[in-house]
This record gives C-alpha cells, structure tokens and sequence, in this order.
C-alpha cells in the first residue's frame, strides 16, 4: 500500500534558489580566484603531489571554499595523519575529528559504528559515507546499515562535513558526511611496498605503483590484512579475520592543452574478507574475570563477503572557473553472516544481562558450555543471514566561479540517479550445545526472512558560496525524490513508500584581523524512512544551527563552535546489531522530539622550528548533552519505555582525543591517546543502572619510524599501551571488549 509520507514540495524553488546567482553573474571585472575542485574528489591538494609533502590543510577546499574560510564545521584528515599511526581501524581516525562519535564492536573496527552530532551511530546509518564523492554502502537508500567499509589504510584523505555543507551530500543530512579519498595517479612513475607484522599473528601487505605521461596513467593498488583475533574462543580457535583489497584505476585526457580539457578514468576494485565474528558476548562478571573469553557456543560463528567496484568518470574542463565531473558508478555485494540468534525459548541478550536469575541460570549455563541442554527451549538458534547488494547510479556536478561586480561566486550544482536493492534470505538450524560444542539437532531449516527491497531516487542540489570583501554568504538546497518498494515472499505482501522532500541550509563565516574568523549557520536535517515500513512512521527530521569562531594562522587551525539540533522527529531501524529481535527486525521507531546540544574544541598544527624539524600537534575535545523531550513506548532495545528528559543512548558527554609528535627528515616520534566517557547503552536518566552502560575508555598510542635510506622506512607501532580492558558496547548479545594492547613493527620502501 501507498504511504502517506508522500511529501509535495516544488522543484522549481530549488532551481530558482539554484539560478538565480547564475543569472546575475558577469565575466567580466577582476581576474577570477584559481578554480576549486569539484566533490569529488573533496580537497584541492594537487593530484600529482608526493605523499610525503601534502599540501597543508589550509588549502582544501568544502564546497569550493578554503578550509578556514568555511561557514560550517569540516575536518580533513589528510595525508601525513594518516601515516603517522597506520591505523587500520577506522575509528581510532575519526575518533580525533571533534563531534563524531563510534561504538566499537569487535576490536577491529570492520563493521563501524559512527554517529556524528547526536545521530545514531548503529552501523553508521544516520550518516552519508562515501569514497572518492560516491556512495560507499551496499545500499545506501533501501538498506542504510553499512555493513561494509572499506580499508581505511588505503585511503589518502578523509574529510568529515558537519554543518550547512552536509545538504550537498545525501541522503542522510542530519549529522553529516564522511568521504574518503583513495591514492591519485600520480604524475611519473612511483610505487611503494608497506609490509607488517605484529601480535596475534597480524600480517598486512601493501603494494601501489603507479606510472603516468602527459596524456595516460595508470594506478594499481592492493592491500591484504589478517590476523588470528585477540579473542581466545573456549576450546580453541581462530577468532580472526582476513581481508583483501585490490584497486585499479586508468585515466586518459584527450588533449592537455586544448580549450577544452576531457579527461576519462575508471576505477575498478575488489574486496573480500572472512572473519570469525560473532554478535556474541559475555555476561558482566565473565568480562571482568576474563575480558577477551568467547564463548565456544560461537565457533560456528563467521562472516563472508565479496564486493566488486566500478566507476567511470568523465571531466571536463571548459574553462579556469567552469568544469564538469559525471561519474556512473555500480557496486555489488555478497555476504552472509552465519551466527548465533538466539535460544529457541528466550533471548540470548536477556541471558547475558541476568545470568543469576533463576529462569536464565540453565540458558546460560548451556551457553558457557557447563551444562547439557535438557529441553527443548534450550535449543540455540543459529543460522546465516544471506543478503546480496546492488547499488548503481549517474552523477554530474558542475563547478562555476563567476563574479558579480564586487562578489565572487563558488556555485556548485549536482544531480544524481540512484537505484539500489537488497535481497535478504535469512535462515536457522536448532544446534545443542555438548561441552561447548555446537551439534545439529537435526530438524528441518527455518526460514526467518524472505524479502526483496529496491529504491529509486533523484537527488539534486545547488550551493552558492558568495564573497564580498570579508564576508563569505553560501546558501543552498537539497532535493530527494524516492520511491522504494519491499515485497516479503514469506507473507506475500508489497510495501510502496514515496518520499520527497526539500532540505535547505545556509551559512556565513566573517574574516577579522589576525587570522581570526566567525561563522554561523544553519541547515534542516533529513533521513528518509526504509522500504517496508507502515503508514504511521515518519523521516528523521531536524534543524540543526552552529556557531563559533575560528583561528587560522600558517600551519595552525584552531576553533571552537556550539552547535544545536532540534528533532522534530529522531528515529532508529531496529537491527540484530543492537539486539532486536525477529518480530521488530527492520521495523523503524519513531522517537518524536529530540534536543542535542554541545560544544566542539579543536586545534591542530605542523609546526617548523626550523627545516628539519617539526611539531605536529592534535587536539579535539567534544561535550555533548542529548535528550528526548517527551515520552513513547518503544520495543527497540537501545530506546526502551521513553520519559522525557532521557538522554539519548550511545553519545558520551566527554570526548578527548590528542597527538602530540617531533619529526625530522630521517626519524619521528608520536604519541596519541582519547578518552570517551561512559555511554548509556538504552535511553534512561539520573545514575545509569548496573549493565546499561559501557565503561570509560583512556587508550594511549605511540609510534615511531627511522628513514636509514631515502627509499626506506622502518617504523614500530603501539596501540592500548597501558592494556586497558574495557566494555564497549553490550550490543547485541552481551559485554564486549576493546582490543587490548598490540604492537606491530613493519617496513615501507618507496620506489
């Protein structure tokens, strides 16, 4: 049946808003600025450039507008960063951007949870990510879990965009964007190998070489990553993973120097990995006895994927200040995901959270292994979820930078096509647990899940960043045309849900004397519902409004912005991942009335005291305070039974991260630590109640590298230095960890 979030809302308001400078503009007047890139890719930093000399971070560019000159919060991690820490975890890296916050899963960071500025951090679903400027998630509209990710030791860059900047990038513009930029082709001929080990077996391999002329270039790239995991499963056991990552791309420009320059590159890729991950944790007491057991009733436990890339992109620049970038994208993804679901009589999470009460105290002693189940309830539920992916569209974005008398232009227009899909086939065998050993109980499969869904969407937008003297004014809009369908095979029922919908924002940033700047702004919040879900829920919405004032020196950038989002309506999709179980499975709350307020600190700097010596230095620190305003019942697990004033699970008050580091030409020594305060697990107020909440985290990291060679560098990592062990999350079955100390030592040759 059709859904009533049919929204009208009038296109030709977004093209006036979106012409309407356009129609003003003059060529003629003062030399125009030097152009800005196009999204994507999302930084100026020049594409030829040697990794080992990026070009600060005062030179990227948001929207066509310099970094320190933006109206709106953005972070770029480029380059250098990166290196320095060789994290292969992707939220130790955003975990130093101010305003993002993560929920660790299993230690590794393959399945990130990351919710920026209040959002809903479960699989990263309230949040548009994205690599090279296209859409990363296995289906971004029909299935907004991103249950892939892609190896972030292999990107150059990554940019975070809060703030009036996020409605360019969509469909989710409630918290905000994440991009993530892989190596460019360079401009000669160069390659690197990167190879490491450390504990637990860890082994990577890097490899990338590149050649280029005037007109070709060619780059291939491939990472491989593994290690045998840092959980010790009861009996014994691989608790790892292993992952591979293969990329190419070619580009070819027709003619370099003609009036017109077109330019043509595909990017094509594959990545794989099987891990032995489950959803499976421990009971408290168990944690704090023996932090990093498994339980063997998860051995069967594990996770298969295969995905294929490609994107052909195709440039044209007609002049200094117009160019267009169209790219047509397709990615495919496999996986499936055998694990434990539950006991056939109760919940597995239930259990875990009250092992001492005398109905779970025979459950959980057959999931620990020391006694025999005896009934036919006891019987554990385990089975593969099999779900296969398509994600496929056309994108275009013209980049123009006229002026009006006095006022220059950044005008950046976009519309993409989008079709993606889901096919969920979700199945379960009874197995009994013998001395910690999973046996098949020997009936006939169940069926839990049997559906299709499948969106089309139109999305546009259209951004003006006017400067007149001082003052920078960028204005804009978003629109999203979708139309998802889901039909259930198991009920024989179809789903129609049509949305649209107009998401405006708008900012401005005033340059003072002293390198001193202030910026406010403002920008509506919007997250489309799923396919399949009834005629009473409604899209996340909210509006968002920050202000604060900046410092911008050379090689320093130092800022602090509050920032204030009002929810008209903020929602979740209950998923295994946060302990839902079947009869809720997919089905979205809504929460109502939301307030999330705070306060983002941050500070960087490259230093020189002199050519060969630096000072790099980081430091972010957020305060977050988030609530509901009013009162619901809820049957999702993070919400519960809702009273107004409770805040909002998952979103620590205190968040700390800093680096601090001296580099030379041929050494460099850093250290690195964060702190996260205590995250409530389920919605509440006052003093959290035993088992809702996680733990506070301190992690200290160091690394250092020697450069005995030009070509060669030999460095030595620490990740947990002082061994922390702490509850991360207690979702979906129980506490789990964070990984515990971990050193690794490796050698990268440059050629």
């Amino acid at each position: 049946m059709a859904s009533p979030l049919i929204r009208r809302s009038t296109l030709p308001t977004l093209l006036l808003l979106s012409l309407s400078p356009a129609a003003l503009a003059q060529t003629g007047g003062d030399p125009p600025p030097p152009p800005a890139a196009a999204p994507p890719p999302a930084a100026t930093e020049d594409a030829n450039a040697k990794s080992e000399e990026p070009p600060p971070p005062i030179e990227i560019s948001v929207v066509g507008t310099r970094l320190q000159q933006t109206s709106g919060s953005a972070h770029v991690v480029t380059t250098k960063q990166l290196q320095r820490f060789k994290y292969d975890d992707p939220h130790k890296i955003l975990l130093g951007v101010p305003g993002v916050y993560v929920r660790e899963e299993d230690g590794f960071g393959l399945r990130p949870n990351i919710g920026i500025r209040g959002a809903v951090s479960d699989r990263s679903k309230k949040i548009t990510l994205m690599e090279d400027g296209v859409l990363l998630g296995p289906a971004p509209y029909s299935a907004p879990a991103a249950y892939y990710f892609p190896l972030i030791g292999r990107m150059d860059s990554v940019r975070v965009v809060k703030g009036p900047s996020a409605i360019s990038y969509g469909p989710h513009t409630v918290g905000g964007a994440i991009d993530m930029t892989t190596a460019a082709i360079p401009s000669e001929r160069r390659g690197m190998l990167d190879v490491s080990f450390g504990q637990y077996m860890l082994r990577k391999v890097h490899l990338r070489q590149g050649l280029a002329d005037d007109k070709y270039g060619v780059l291939l790239e491939a990472v491989h990553l593994a290690n045998d995991g840092f959980k010790e499963l009861d009996g014994g056991g691989d608790t790892g993973f292993a992952r591979t990552d293969v990329m190419m791309k070619g580009r070819y420009t027709f003619d370099p120097v003609g009036s017109v320059v077109n330019e043509l590159e595909l990017k094509i890729g594959y990545q794989n990995e099987g891990s032995n991950e489950t959803y499976l944790g421990l009971s408290d007491e168990d944690f704090r006895a023996t932090p990093y057991r498994r339980y063997g009733a998860s051995r069967l436990d594990r996770m298969d994927w295969n995905r294929t890339q490609f994107q052909l992109t195709h440039r044209a620049r007609f002049s200094p200040n117009l160019e267009l970038t169209t790219t047509l994208y397709r990615h495919d993804l496999q996986r499936a995901w055998r694990k434990v679901n539950g006991f056939r009589g109760t919940s597995v999470a239930n259990v875990l959270a009250n092992p001492d009460d005398p109905r779970n105290a025979l459950y959980y002693g057959v999931l620990t292994g020391t006694v025999s189940p005896s009934t036919d309830a006891e019987t554990l539920m385990i089975g593969p979820n099999d779900r296969s992916f398509v994600s496929q569209g056309l994108q275009s974005t013209v980049s123009w930078r006229p002026k009006t008398g006095p006022i220059s232009h950044r005008i950046e227009y976009g519309v993409r096509l989008h079709y993606d899909s889901i096919r969920r086939l979700h199945t379960q065998d009874g197995f009994l647990i013998e001395g910690g050993t999973p046996i098949p109980e020997g009936r006939p499969t169940e069926t839990t899940a049997d559906n299709n869904a499948y969106t089309h969407a139109i999305s546009m937008y259209a951004t003006d960043a006017a400067t007149w003297g001082p003052l920078t004014l960028t204005a804009g809009a978003r629109l999203e045309s979708i139309r998802s369908v889901l039909e259930n095979h198991l009920t024989g029922e179809q789903n129609l849900t049509i949305q649209q919908v107009v998401v405006p924002g708008a900012g401005l940033f005033l340059a003072l004397p002293r390198d001193f700047g202030l910026l406010a702004g403002v920008h509506q919040g919007f997250s489309p519902v799923p396919p399949g879900q009834n005629d009473i829920v409604r899209p996340e919405k909210s509006w968002n409004y920050e202000a604060g004032v900046r410092w911008s020196p050379k090689r320093v950038r130092a800022e602090i912005i509050g920032f204030y989002s009002d929810y008209k309506n903020l929602t979740n999709l209950c998923s295994f991942s946060t302990g839902c179980v079947q009869e809720n499975l997919d089905q979205q709350t809504d929460g109502g009335r939301a307030r999330v307020l705070g306060f983002e600190a941050y500070a960087e700097s490259e230093i020189k005291i002199r050519d060969n010596l630096a000072l790099p230095g980081r430091l972010s620190w957020t305060y977050t305070d988030a609530q509901f305003t009013n009162s619901f019942p809820s049957a999702d697990p993070i919400f519960g039974d809702v009273e107004a004033g409770d805040e909002l699970p998952y979103v620590p008050r205190h968040q700390l991260a800093a680096s601090v580091g001296v580099e030379t030409p041929r050494w460099g020594v850093n250290v690195g630590c964060t702190y996260t305060s205590r995250m409530r697990e389920v919605a509440s107020q006052g003093d959290p109640a035993p088992g809702t909440a996680t733990d506070d985290s301190f992690l200290l990291d160091a690394s250092v590298n020697v450069r005995p060679l030009k070509w060669l560098t030999i460095y030595a990592l620490g990740r947990n230095l002082l061994d922390n062990a702490y509850i991360a999350s207690r979702r979906p079955y129980g506490a789990r960890p964070g990984a515990p100390r971990w050193l690794q030592a490796g050698a990268r040759v440059d050629f």
